[in-house]
């Protein structure tokens, strides 16, 4: 079962809606997806229905998404919802996982025991063969964030991100410790969060 996040109640006058995108079959089957575009599965449009519901009633001035299809085909039904224009951010991508892209993550597992380890436990620590690290994302982000902040002075904006990208967001604007990186949101679809004034372009 989805849990859900209600608002936090902070004094940034700039918040973000973090909206992660519905499943795909990939993510479904155990499959390592990364920047792989897949679309969302029957699963992941009841979530996106879902959300969609739980947030209908919630104040959303501007919704941005993230290159993939999974993320703009849950924007275009938030976007729907709240007659809200989709704005892409392409450099929004998700992360990049190399050689174990398109690869089951039992495989991974069995095949690569003591790197997955270390990338679940410190993943700051660990690039995927021919993949990126999660500093180089974290400094990607954190730029995309420094120009809404710039654009956006006030109000609530959504942003629409897929695993593990947002976790990156959420990291980065909570100013979290990398090691906490996965699951650290508790599995919740959607929360807002304060866009704080130490959001800088080098992703620290």
């Amino acid at each position: 079962m989805n849990e859900t996040a209600t608002p936090m109640n902070n004094d940034d006058p700039l918040q973000i809606m973090l909206i992660r995108a519905g499943a795909t079959e990939y993510e479904r089957d155990g499959i390592v997806q990364g920047t792989l575009d897949v679309p969302l599965c029957d699963d992941g449009r009841r979530e996106v229905t879902q959300v969609v519901d739980e947030i209908q009633q919630s104040q959303l001035d501007a919704l941005y998404t993230t290159p993939c299809q999974a993320a703009q085909e849950t924007g275009e039904a938030i976007g729907k919802a709240f007659d809200l224009k989709v704005r892409q951010l392409d450099a929004m991508t998700n992360l990049d996982y190399g050689l174990w892209q398109g690869m089951r993550i039992e495989d991974v597992k069995t095949k690569h025991p003591k790197v997955y380890k270390q990338w679940k436990d410190q993943p700051e620590t660990v690039c995927p063969p021919q993949g990126e690290t999660v500093a180089i994302v974290r400094a990607r982000v954190a730029k995309v964030l420094l120009k809404l902040k710039k654009r956006h002075k006030t109000g609530v904006i959504g942003l629409v991100a897929p695993e593990p990208l947002a976790s990156v967001v959420r990291h980065v604007l909570r100013n979290d410790e990398l090691h906490n990186l996965w699951g650290a949101n508790g599995g919740a679809r959607w929360e807002c969060i304060g866009v704080p004034n130490g959001v800088r372009s080098r992703g620290g």
